[in-house]
Protein backbone atom coordinates (compact mmCIF):
# COMPACT_ATOMS: atom_id res chain seq x y z
CA UNK A 1 0.00 0.00 0.00
CA UNK A 2 1.31 3.62 -0.91
CA UNK A 3 1.47 6.58 1.66
CA UNK A 4 -1.08 8.45 -0.38
CA UNK A 5 -3.08 5.01 -0.21
CA UNK A 6 -2.45 5.24 3.39
CA UNK A 7 -3.77 8.55 3.56
CA UNK A 8 -6.47 8.43 2.04
CA UNK A 9 -7.90 5.31 4.88
CA UNK A 10 -7.10 8.37 7.59
CA UNK A 11 -8.89 10.78 5.85
CA UNK A 12 -11.68 8.21 5.54
CA UNK A 13 -11.53 8.13 9.09
CA UNK A 14 -11.34 11.41 9.85
CA UNK A 15 -14.10 12.21 7.38
CA UNK A 16 -16.43 9.61 9.21
CA UNK A 17 -15.86 11.73 12.97
CA UNK A 18 -16.38 14.84 11.21
CA UNK A 19 -20.00 13.91 9.86
CA UNK A 20 -21.33 13.05 12.81
CA UNK A 21 -24.41 15.25 12.98
CA UNK A 22 -25.53 16.95 16.33
CA UNK A 23 -26.99 19.88 17.16
CA UNK A 24 -25.30 23.38 17.57
CA UNK A 25 -22.25 25.06 15.50
CA UNK A 26 -22.44 23.91 11.60
CA UNK A 27 -19.88 21.27 10.26
CA UNK A 28 -17.20 23.40 9.67
CA UNK A 29 -17.42 24.60 13.37
CA UNK A 30 -17.64 21.05 14.34
CA UNK A 31 -14.41 20.32 12.31
CA UNK A 32 -11.92 22.76 13.79
CA UNK A 33 -13.41 22.44 17.56
CA UNK A 34 -12.81 18.51 16.59
CA UNK A 35 -9.10 19.02 15.21
CA UNK A 36 -8.38 21.69 18.22
CA UNK A 37 -8.83 18.67 20.22
CA UNK A 38 -7.05 16.58 18.57
CA UNK A 39 -3.88 18.37 18.43
CA UNK A 40 -3.99 19.60 21.98
CA UNK A 41 -3.89 15.58 22.48
CA UNK A 42 -0.57 15.46 19.85
CA UNK A 43 2.58 13.97 21.48
CA UNK A 44 5.26 15.04 18.78
CA UNK A 45 5.52 18.12 16.31
CA UNK A 46 5.20 14.99 13.16
CA UNK A 47 1.99 14.49 14.66
CA UNK A 48 0.47 18.06 14.33
CA UNK A 49 1.61 17.91 11.28
CA UNK A 50 0.03 14.54 10.22
CA UNK A 51 -3.07 15.69 11.98
CA UNK A 52 -3.29 19.21 9.88
CA UNK A 53 -2.75 17.73 6.65
CA UNK A 54 -5.74 14.83 7.11
CA UNK A 55 -8.09 18.02 8.16
CA UNK A 56 -6.84 19.60 5.16
CA UNK A 57 -8.21 17.50 2.76
CA UNK A 58 -11.34 17.07 4.66
CA UNK A 59 -12.35 20.42 5.06
CA UNK A 60 -10.97 21.56 1.11
CA UNK A 61 -13.28 18.98 -0.34
CA UNK A 62 -10.97 19.83 -3.70
CA UNK A 63 -7.65 19.18 -1.89
CA UNK A 64 -6.12 15.93 -3.82
CA UNK A 65 -2.56 16.69 -1.91
CA UNK A 66 -1.48 18.61 0.79
CA UNK A 67 2.11 19.65 2.32
CA UNK A 68 4.31 21.22 4.86
CA UNK A 69 7.11 23.19 4.06
CA UNK A 70 9.17 23.97 6.99
CA UNK A 71 12.05 26.82 7.05
CA UNK A 72 15.12 26.12 8.73
CA UNK A 73 17.94 28.15 10.93
CA UNK A 74 19.93 28.72 7.34
CA UNK A 75 16.66 29.71 5.72
CA UNK A 76 16.43 26.12 3.36
CA UNK A 77 13.51 24.57 2.99
CA UNK A 78 12.35 20.77 3.76
CA UNK A 79 8.97 19.09 3.57
CA UNK A 80 8.58 16.85 7.06
CA UNK A 81 5.20 16.22 6.14
CA UNK A 82 3.06 15.42 3.10
CA UNK A 83 0.10 13.45 1.74
CA UNK A 84 2.10 11.36 -0.80
CA UNK A 85 5.21 11.43 -2.98
CA UNK A 86 3.53 13.64 -5.41
CA UNK A 87 2.55 16.20 -2.93
CA UNK A 88 6.87 16.00 -1.81
CA UNK A 89 7.81 16.16 -5.52
CA UNK A 90 5.96 19.12 -5.42
CA UNK A 91 7.74 20.81 -3.09
CA UNK A 92 10.97 19.86 -3.91
CA UNK A 93 10.61 20.83 -7.33
CA UNK A 94 9.74 24.54 -5.63
CA UNK A 95 12.93 24.20 -3.67
CA UNK A 96 14.93 23.42 -6.89
CA UNK A 97 13.92 26.07 -8.90
CA UNK A 98 13.73 28.36 -5.74
CA UNK A 99 10.00 29.77 -6.97
CA UNK A 100 6.22 28.84 -6.44
CA UNK A 101 3.78 29.22 -3.83
CA UNK A 102 4.84 27.16 -0.56
CA UNK A 103 8.17 29.07 -1.17
CA UNK A 104 6.66 32.02 -1.39
CA UNK A 105 4.33 32.28 1.49
CA UNK A 106 6.79 30.60 3.84
CA UNK A 107 9.16 33.05 3.42
CA UNK A 108 9.53 35.71 6.03
CA UNK A 109 9.18 39.02 3.34
CA UNK A 110 6.64 36.84 0.93
CA UNK A 111 3.13 37.70 0.74
CA UNK A 112 1.93 34.84 3.57
CA UNK A 113 -0.73 33.59 1.09
CA UNK A 114 -0.58 32.11 -2.17
CA UNK A 115 -3.54 31.59 -4.61
CA UNK A 116 -3.63 30.27 -7.90
CA UNK A 117 -7.22 28.89 -9.33
CA UNK A 118 -5.72 27.37 -12.66
CA UNK A 119 -1.47 26.87 -12.91
CA UNK A 120 -2.31 26.33 -16.84
CA UNK A 121 -2.14 29.81 -17.02
CA UNK A 122 0.48 31.38 -14.14
CA UNK A 123 3.05 33.95 -14.92
CA UNK A 124 4.72 34.21 -11.36
CA UNK A 125 6.02 30.66 -11.84
CA UNK A 126 7.57 30.37 -15.45
CA UNK A 127 9.02 26.62 -14.01
CA UNK A 128 7.33 25.21 -11.47
CA UNK A 129 3.60 26.02 -12.52
CA UNK A 130 4.53 23.87 -16.03
CA UNK A 131 5.74 21.13 -13.96
CA UNK A 132 2.96 20.90 -11.57
CA UNK A 133 0.57 20.40 -14.47
CA UNK A 134 3.21 17.40 -15.81
CA UNK A 135 2.40 15.83 -12.16
CA UNK A 136 -1.47 16.64 -12.84
CA UNK A 137 -2.03 19.38 -10.43
CA UNK A 138 -3.57 22.27 -11.85
CA UNK A 139 -4.94 24.26 -8.91
CA UNK A 140 -2.89 25.62 -5.61
CA UNK A 141 -2.92 26.92 -2.08
CA UNK A 142 -0.34 27.99 -0.33
CA UNK A 143 -0.47 29.63 3.46
CA UNK A 144 2.10 30.25 5.81
CA UNK A 145 2.52 29.45 9.32
CA UNK A 146 2.88 31.96 11.96
CA UNK A 147 3.53 31.05 15.63
CA UNK A 148 3.66 34.82 17.16
CA UNK A 149 1.48 37.63 17.38
CA UNK A 150 0.76 39.04 13.59
CA UNK A 151 4.17 40.98 13.36
CA UNK A 152 5.47 37.19 13.72
CA UNK A 153 8.19 35.71 11.41
CA UNK A 154 6.91 32.79 9.48
CA UNK A 155 8.70 29.65 9.85
CA UNK A 156 6.93 27.84 6.79
CA UNK A 157 3.74 27.17 5.04
CA UNK A 158 1.06 24.74 4.91
CA UNK A 159 0.73 23.80 1.12
CA UNK A 160 -2.38 22.04 -0.48
CA UNK A 161 -3.07 20.94 -3.78
CA UNK A 162 -6.11 20.24 -6.85
CA UNK A 163 -5.99 18.25 -9.62
CA UNK A 164 -8.80 20.27 -10.98
CA UNK A 165 -8.74 23.88 -12.71
CA UNK A 166 -10.38 26.43 -10.13
CA UNK A 167 -10.80 23.46 -8.11
CA UNK A 168 -9.18 25.83 -4.85
CA UNK A 169 -10.97 29.40 -4.27
CA UNK A 170 -11.00 31.90 -1.73
CA UNK A 171 -13.29 30.36 0.79
CA UNK A 172 -10.82 27.90 0.77
CA UNK A 173 -8.18 29.82 1.23
CA UNK A 174 -9.93 31.16 4.49
CA UNK A 175 -10.50 27.77 5.60
CA UNK A 176 -6.81 27.01 5.29
CA UNK A 177 -5.36 30.60 6.95
CA UNK A 178 -7.37 28.78 9.92
CA UNK A 179 -6.02 25.71 9.95
CA UNK A 180 -2.25 27.36 9.61
CA UNK A 181 -3.22 29.42 12.35
CA UNK A 182 -4.06 26.52 14.15
CA UNK A 183 -0.85 24.33 12.96
CA UNK A 184 0.95 27.07 14.16
CA UNK A 185 0.04 27.86 17.62
CA UNK A 186 0.04 23.72 17.88
CA UNK A 187 3.62 23.72 16.75
CA UNK A 188 4.53 26.49 19.05
CA UNK A 189 2.74 24.45 21.91
CA UNK A 190 4.39 21.38 21.08
CA UNK A 191 8.07 23.11 20.49
CA UNK A 192 7.75 24.63 23.98
CA UNK A 193 6.48 21.47 25.83
CA UNK A 194 9.49 19.68 23.91
CA UNK A 195 11.81 21.95 25.63
CA UNK A 196 10.83 22.41 28.61
CA UNK A 197 11.17 18.24 28.78
CA UNK A 198 14.65 18.10 27.52
CA UNK A 199 15.85 21.00 30.10
CA UNK A 200 14.16 19.56 32.95
CA UNK A 201 15.73 15.73 31.58
CA UNK A 202 18.83 17.58 31.40
CA UNK A 203 18.56 19.16 34.92
CA UNK A 204 17.40 15.76 36.30
CA UNK A 205 20.28 14.14 35.03
CA UNK A 206 22.78 16.86 36.46
CA UNK A 207 21.74 16.97 39.41
CA UNK A 208 21.46 12.77 39.58
CA UNK A 209 25.42 13.20 38.45
CA UNK A 210 25.75 15.64 41.04
CA UNK A 211 24.46 13.33 43.99
CA UNK A 212 26.26 10.02 42.81
CA UNK A 213 29.73 11.82 42.39
CA UNK A 214 29.59 13.19 45.88
CA UNK A 215 28.87 9.48 46.84
CA UNK A 216 31.66 7.96 45.09
CA UNK A 217 33.85 10.79 46.66
CA UNK A 218 32.85 10.34 50.45
CA UNK A 219 33.65 6.46 49.61
CA UNK A 220 36.53 7.32 48.76
CA UNK A 221 37.22 9.73 51.99
CA UNK A 222 36.35 7.42 54.33
CA UNK A 223 38.19 4.80 52.45
CA UNK A 224 41.65 6.17 52.13
CA UNK A 225 41.24 9.14 55.00
CA UNK A 226 41.95 11.59 51.94
CA UNK A 227 40.27 15.46 51.54
CA UNK A 228 37.27 16.34 49.57
CA UNK A 229 39.42 17.54 46.92
CA UNK A 230 41.99 14.39 46.59
CA UNK A 231 38.89 12.19 46.43
CA UNK A 232 37.25 14.03 43.03
CA UNK A 233 41.08 14.43 41.67
CA UNK A 234 40.89 10.03 42.15
CA UNK A 235 37.77 9.99 40.19
CA UNK A 236 38.95 12.16 37.52
CA UNK A 237 42.41 10.31 37.13
CA UNK A 238 40.00 7.26 36.87
CA UNK A 239 37.96 8.33 34.50
CA UNK A 240 40.72 10.00 31.91
CA UNK A 241 42.87 6.61 32.29
CA UNK A 242 39.98 4.23 31.73
CA UNK A 243 38.38 6.88 28.98
CA UNK A 244 34.89 6.63 31.26
CA UNK A 245 32.48 9.65 31.90
CA UNK A 246 33.07 10.62 35.61
CA UNK A 247 29.96 10.01 36.52
CA UNK A 248 29.54 6.83 34.99
CA UNK A 249 32.97 5.96 37.43
CA UNK A 250 31.21 7.61 40.23
CA UNK A 251 27.80 5.38 39.52
CA UNK A 252 29.73 2.46 39.55
CA UNK A 253 31.80 2.73 42.71
CA UNK A 254 28.78 4.30 44.60
CA UNK A 255 26.50 1.17 43.94
CA UNK A 256 29.12 -1.49 43.93
CA UNK A 257 31.23 0.33 46.37
CA UNK A 258 31.97 -3.44 48.53
CA UNK A 259 32.88 -5.02 45.40
CA UNK A 260 35.19 -2.44 43.34
CA UNK A 261 37.80 0.13 44.22
CA UNK A 262 39.66 2.76 42.83
CA UNK A 263 43.53 2.42 41.17
CA UNK A 264 45.70 3.95 43.60
CA UNK A 265 47.77 6.55 42.22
Amino acid sequence: MTDEQDWQLERRAFTSDADRTQPGPGPLAEQFGQLTVTLLAAPSVEDVLRRVLDAATVMVPAADLASFTLLDDAGGFHTPAATGDIATDLDLLQYRFREGPCVEAAVPSGPAVALCPDLADEPRWPRWAPAAVDLGVRSVVATALIPGPPAGRSIGALNVFSRSANGLDRADRDVLLLLATQASLALATTHAVTRAELQAAHLRKAIESRDVIGQAKGIIMARRGVSAEEAFDVLRRTSQDLNVKLAEVASTLATRHTEVDLPAH
